[in-house]
């Protein structure tokens, strides 16, 4: 793009020569151009060898639509390419937690921004990794402040795009500053993954600037457990990312979480598992009424979802559901993964 006010100019020609000497096709796009005046001024720029320019005033868009038929036109047929087919864990968390160092450590080379300044990182971009045998996408994103505090529209879109990360992956990997805790924000990206049903992996990152005492990560560990209720059972990894501490341990967390969360059950083992404990322990009667399960089977669905099928399932509440869940939890590993359950008529 060249300025038909300044005219030409050594730099362009620099420009231009440059781009010859690539062997790339190019476009001359001669901007400002909103008169006829600077039509005829703007004939000086066929100097740097091309045999055609387009004239143009981003101002008020004229002569844009010329320029972009003929790019589209010069653009390569490329064939569709087959989505990615590969496990998407997103690294999420509030800014400046250390998301972007996590993944710099992983793969091993500074591929993205790192500064003490919050919001170096705008967009949600994938990483290819491989570890363990396992291939996947890691998804770095931006920091997830509360809306009061975003003011910016460019963060307001950077935080959509992590939000969309995190419905569109398969485990969502959330990194916490331990200087912080788990605050409100952190709880809210948290339920935000498990109401969308996907497999959840806490680090608690920065643990080496933390004090310790003898109980100092049980008490840690308890405190968010806590906070998580009902959906306690989410490991919980204590890393520090400037000294490489449990890094890959924490991917392979996230990486039994994928598996956990990909588990297919027969259902004559859930049946064989579960309608004895079932009978030993029934759903409580409910208006002199008594319930009875019958059989059980697993949904396909890509997350853990289990349909019981009862006489009367209108009658069981929510806190024999929960007592179901934990049996599930109990027999079957589904650590760090929703688990949901449907009653359904017999």
């Amino acid at each position: 793009m060249v300025d038909v006010e300044s005219g030409l100019t050594g730099m362009d020609e620099e420009v231009a020569t440059l781009l010859r000497k690539s062997k790339k096709p190019f476009f001359l796009a001669v901007n400002k151009v909103d008169s006829a005046t600077r039509e005829n001024d703007a004939v000086e720029f066929y100097s740097l060898g091309v045999e055609k320019y387009y004239t143009l005033s981003s101002i008020n868009g004229s002569g844009t639509g010329e320029l972009l038929d003929d790019l589209v036109k010069a653009l390569p047929e490329k064939e569709e390419e087959e989505e990615s087919e590969l496990p998407r864990f997103a690294v999420v968390g509030r800014p400046n937690a250390g998301k972007s160092s996590f993944i710099n450590t992983l793969i091993g080379e500074e591929r993205y921004i790192v500064t003490d300044i919050a919001g170096t990182t705008r967009d949600s971009i994938d990483t290819r990794y491989n570890r363990f045998g396992f291939e996947f996408n890691l998804v770095d994103t931006a920091g997830i402040r509360r809306k009061a505090k975003v003011k910016e529209d460019l963060e307001f879109y950077s935080v959509m795009r992590s939000v969309r990360a995190i419905e569109h992956c398969d485990v969502m990997i959330l990194i916490l500053d331990a200087t912080r805790g788990f605050d409100g924000q952190v709880q809210n990206i948290f339920w935000l993954a498990q109401r969308n049903n996907k497999g959840v992996v806490i680090l608690v990152n920065k643990w080496d600037l933390v004090e310790k005492e003898t109980n100092t990560v049980k008490d840690f560990e308890k405190h968010i457990r806590r906070e998580c209720e009902p959906f306690t059972d989410v490991p919980i990894v204590f890393i520090s990312v400037l000294n490489k501490q449990r890094i890959f341990k924490a991917i392979e967390t996230a990486v039994e979480v994928y598996k956990n969360r990909s588990k297919r059950i027969k259902t004559s083992k859930l049946n064989d598992v579960l309608l004895p404990i079932i009978q030993a322990t029934p759903p409580p009667q409910y208006k002199g009424k008594y319930v009875k399960i019958k059989f059980i089977t697993q949904l396909p669905m890509p997350y853990p979802t289990f349909a019981f099928f009862a006489n009367l399932p209108q009658y069981v509440k929510d806190p024999y559901k929960r007592f179901l869940e934990n049996k599930l939890r109990e027999n079957f590993d589904f650590t760090g993964v929703p688990v949901k359950i449907y009653l359904r008529k017999k």
